[in-house]
Parts: C-alpha cells; sequence; structure tokens
C-alpha cells in the first residue's frame, strides 16, 4: 500500500540508503515476514466481535458512535513552529489512524525485513481485533496563539469565536499539568490494548513535533449513546446522564452538536466542540454517607437508576419531587432552558495520593455545538448548587474544536484549517 511505502521511505533514512542491499538480500523469505508486518488488507481482519468502525465520512467518529468500553485521551504540545512540519504530520497521523482503527499495523509493522531500523508500529497490538477503536482530532485555542501570544502557523484569524478560553468555575482546583494542549486525541476501544497502542503509535509519529503534554485512561463507560441500553454507573455507585442524546438521534445532533454552516467558521462546518474535565470524587467521605443522602444528592434511587418517585431509569422525572440541590434536578434540561450536551465519560483510577486514598473519578467528556449555550452556562449552575461539589473537584480541563470527519484517503485532520 502506498502508506507503508511511505513509512518505508522514512525509516531507510534512519539507517541510509547503503542498509538497502540487506534487506533486499532478505526477499527471500519476504513471504513469512509480510504475513507478520500487517501491511496487507487482509494481514488483521475485523473478524466478529470486534468489528471496526468507519474511519471515513462527515463526522469524526467517537461523537455519536456507541460509546465503547475503554478510552485512552491524549493532549499534545506542538513543539515545532514550522506550518509545514505540523501539516506533514497530521498527514501521517491521519494515514496512521486510518488503518489502525480498520485493525491494520502503522506502515510496515511490526515486524518487517529491516531489521536495523525500528518498526513502523510498536506491536503490542499484533493479533488483536479492531474492537471499535475510534479515533477523534481537535485543536486547542494554543495552536491558534500560544500562551505568550504568538501566532507560529498563521491561524489566528481562524480561531473559532467559540473556542474560549473556559473560566474557572467556583470549587475548581485545575492542575496546569492535566489541562490543555494545542491538539488532542480521544482513543476509544472495547480492548484496552487496542485504544493505548493508537495513542503510542501516534505520539511515537509525532516525536520532535509534539510531545504528550498530558493523558487520561478510562475504564466503565459512565454515559451511553444508545438508549435502548441500561446507563452505565459512576464510581460512586450511581446512574447519570440518562438523558444523554442519542447517537441515531440525526435531529437532535445536528441541533446540539454538530457545528451548522452558518456558525462559522467554515473549516469547522460538520464539527463539534468538546469539553473534558478530570473530576475527582472523594471517595473515602462519600463513601461514609448514608445511602439516603446519597440518593438525595443525586434525586435517585441506587439500585435501579429511577427518579425520585418513579420505578424505571428512563421515566421522566419529577423535578419537584427532588431536593432543590439535587444533581439531575439542577443539570436537567428542563432545568436549563433545554440546554442539552453529548456525554462520553469515563471512569478512572490513578493510584492514591499522598494520604492513602484514592485517586479516581470521572473523566467527563462532553461534545456540543457551542459551549457558550451549553457547557459553561450548565457548570455554572452546577458549581454554584450542586450538593453533589461537597464529594467532587474538577482538577484538570481542556476545551478542543473538532474538525469535521476526513472525507477521503485524499483527505487529512484539520486540512480545511490549514488550507
Amino acid at each position: 500500500m502506498t502508506d507503508a511505502s511511505s513509512a518505508s521511505h522514512s525509516r531507510r533514512a534512519l539507517i541510509g540508503w547503503g542498509g538497502a542491499g540487506l534487506a533486499l538480500g532478505a526477499a527471500a523469505a519476504g513471504g513469512t515476514a509480510a504475513a507478520l508486518t500487517g501491511t496487507g488488507d487482509d494481514a488483521r481482519p475485523a473478524g466478529d466481535g470486534g468489528g471496526a468502525v468507519p474511519f471515513h465520512g462527515a463526522h469524526q467518529a467517537g461523537i455519536a458512535t456507541a460509546v465503547q468500553d475503554r478510552l485512552h485521551f491524549a493532549a499534545f504540545d506542538v513543539t515545532t513552529d514550522d506550518r509545514a512540519e505540523l501539516i506533514d504530520l497530521l498527514k501521517e497521523w491521519t494515514k496512521a489512524a486510518a488503518r489502525m482503527t480498520q485493525g491494520h499495523a502503522v506502515g510496515d509493522g511490526a515486524v518487517s525485513d529491516l531489521v536495523e531500523a525500528p518498526p513502523d508500529d510498536t506491536g503490542e497490538a499484533l493479533g488483536l481485533k479492531p474492537s471499535r477503536l475510534t479515533l477523534t482530532f481537535g485543536v486547542g485555542p494554543t495552536l491558534f496563539k500560544n500562551k505568550k501570544g504568538k501566532d507560529r502557523f498563521g491561524i489566528a484569524e481562524r480561531r473559532p469565536e467559540a473556542l474560549i478560553d473556559l473560566p474557572v468555575f467556583p470549587g475548581d482546583d485545575l492542575d496546569a499539568a492535566r489541562s490543555d494542549g494545542d491538539l488532542c486525541v480521544q482513543a476509544c476501544a472495547d480492548d484496552p490494548q487496542v485504544a493505548v497502542h493508537a495513542i503510542r503509535n501516534l505520539a511515537r509519529i509525532g516525536m520532535g513535533k509534539v510531545a504528550v503534554r498530558w493523558s487520561q485512561l478510562g475504564f466503565g463507560k459512565t454515559s451511553s449513546t444508545t438508549p435502548d441500553a441500561q446507563t452505565p454507573r459512576n464510581m460512586m455507585g450511581f446512574k447519570d446522564g440518562t438523558r444523554n442524546i442519542s447517537g441515531t438521534d440525526a435531529a437532535a445532533l445536528a441541533k446540539h452538536v454538530w457545528v451548522g454552516e452558518k456558525a462559522g467558521p467554515a473549516w469547522l462546518a460538520g464539527g463539534s466542540y468538546l469539553v473534558a474535565r478530570r473530576i475527582r470524587m472523594h471517595i473515602e467521605t462519600w463513601d461514609r454517607t448514608s445511602l439516603k443522602e446519597q440518593e438525595d444528592v443525586f434525586g435517585r434511587d441506587k439500585g435501579e437508576g429511577a427518579p425520585y418517585g418513579k420505578q424505571h431509569e428512563r421515566d421522566t422525572p419529577n423535578l419537584k419531587a427532588m431536593l432543590p440541590d439535587a444533581h439531575v434536578r439542577l443539570a436537567h434540561p428542563d432545568s436549563n432552558g433545554g440546554i442539552r450536551i453529548l456525554r462520553r465519560g469515563y471512569s478512572f483510577t490513578d493510584g492514591t495520593d499522598g494520604l492513602g486514598r484514592l485517586d479516581a473519578g470521572l473523566f467527563f467528556l462532553a461534545y456540543q455545538h457551542d459551549v457558550r449555550e451549553g457547557f459553561v452556562p450548565l457548570q455554572r449552575r452546577l458549581a454554584r448548587t450542586d450538593a453533589l461539589n461537597e464529594y467532587i473537584q474538577h482538577v484538570g480541563s481542556a476545551l478542543f474544536a473538532i474538525p469535521p470527519g476526513v472525507r477521503d484517503a485524499d483527505d487529512w485532520w484539520g486540512r480545511a484549517l490549514f488550507t
């Protein structure tokens, strides 16, 4: 394939073309090597139960896509100031992403006939199915102008008005090392190794041009875009976000998630905005709280997940039956002028802190067509009055513009922004 050919040229540059003779001399063993490289279309077939999600389309996969079980999210700082280098990287990333989401290795794969150079693929996903891997790409405010106000890539005037600097909300204790970023990639899959493999390979491809600013592993999806399925539970043991937008509700997606052609800018039409918030839960305090208070905090029963006074989790809630500061009552669209966001959150546990407390919580991911009309007013309301605030704290924050989908093999992530 042309992707593999291009990649092999860059690899050979590491050892010089003088080594090509050795590689050609090993051609007799090529049949065996080709079976292991993953360069052929049938090298890693999708198979049953771990199928591939289409990479190309009008919208990026990983937004309205049925939520997978695992997450590896990474924010990157761009370390080069060369516009051409950045564009080349985005093209290479797109090629690699297209291959990995379909279950193929990057470039010449993890095993090839050129043993003197590092392989194109790190190899930990060899033999694994695609596991519904999706890779979703975004750009942060600092790509347009960095913290020093420098327009490194000549795109400052193309920054969307809705790509704001998120305000600091009451109760926030944000860690700069876990916030912001020039670029982001959200990898979701049903196999954690497949998701980690994807981010690892993109970081390797970007070495010298980008550096990982921060990353987050997630498990146990806490939201669903398939309303016929039960809503998963968060680390507090509760179901939350049962009114999430369905991935098949085209009208709701068009109204609340996708950036319209008239909303601007033109390069973002068909895209979205992503808010990523790392929310730490005070697990030990929560675990010592009575069941009655826990249910009062959410406005749901813990067993079924039904709103107060109802029997099933998706029953229409009686908001007045809940306490005024109940989370469901405050976050419900009927309490917020119809605001809706598409949630794709995950639970996380990252060991313990210096006091032996579990570092765990919710990695909140929410897509919307304009954060000024969605997340910002909603979070301002919750940050002031939500009873849940006694048990949680927002410690990381980022906002990214998510370009529309990659249309075909000649397209690449962010092309409309740069051309």
